[in-house]
């Protein structure tokens, strides 16, 4: 692999509303997720986003590139490397930049089964993806709190625990339940599972 130019500080990321007006009429289960998931789901914004993340099927990523032809692709993980079979199998984010050489958009390339999304940490983990999307009122898909809450349960950051706590009170007592036992699979005794206990 080789490394691609770029970091963090060339980050200028698209809004959800200007992510879901470039990818509108893809037929793929794509949505936003990570902490612009839990705004939506919020329905207001509580803190600035870094960047924008995006999760679909990896089987969709050739209909993604094609759609965001304009933009220029490395791939993320341990550093960013140059476009190419062997970095998309190695690592599962994909940033995007425009002409200006500013990063507007990052994808994850999820597992799945045919309609079955897959969680990369403990592949016994599945949903339907007509479960993992919703849509906001004005037609931008996210995922479900829920699984964007067990995938930030592993840094459990100051911003973590703030998402969190902003949604719990939201919640059903199914997404509870779900997140509760994603947790005990995963991170066994993790703070968290008092905290939704109570």
């Amino acid at each position: 692999m080789v490394r691609a130019a770029g970091s963090w500080e060339d980050w200028d990321p698209w809004t959800p509303s200007e992510a879901a007006d470039r990818l509108a009429g893809l037929d793929v289960p794509w949505c936003v997720t990570a902490g612009w998931a839990i705004d939506l789901f919020l329905g207001r914004r509580t803190r600035h986003h870094e960047d924008l993340e995006i999760a679909m099927p990896d089987t969709a990523w050739p209909v993604v590139r094609e759609r965001l032809a304009d933009l220029e692709f490395v791939v993320a993980g341990d550093g960013l490397w140059e476009l190419s079979d062997a970095a998309l199998e190695h690592n599962f984010q994909t940033w995007g930049r425009d002409s200006t050489g500013a990063f507007r958009v990052d994808f994850f390339r999820d597992v799945h089964d045919g309609g079955t999304w897959i969680c990369k940490r403990d592949t016994s983990i599945r949903r339907p993806y007509a479960d993992v999307v919703r849509t906001t009122d004005d037609g931008i898909p996210f995922m479900s709190p829920e699984i964007v809450l067990l995938f930030k349960a592993k840094h459990a950051g100051a911003k973590d625990v703030a998402d969190l706590e902003n949604c719990l009170p939201l919640l059903t007592a199914d997404e509870r339940a779900w997140l509760v036992d994603g947790l005990e699979r995963i991170h066994p005794g993790h703070a968290w599972l008092a905290r939704i206990a109570t």
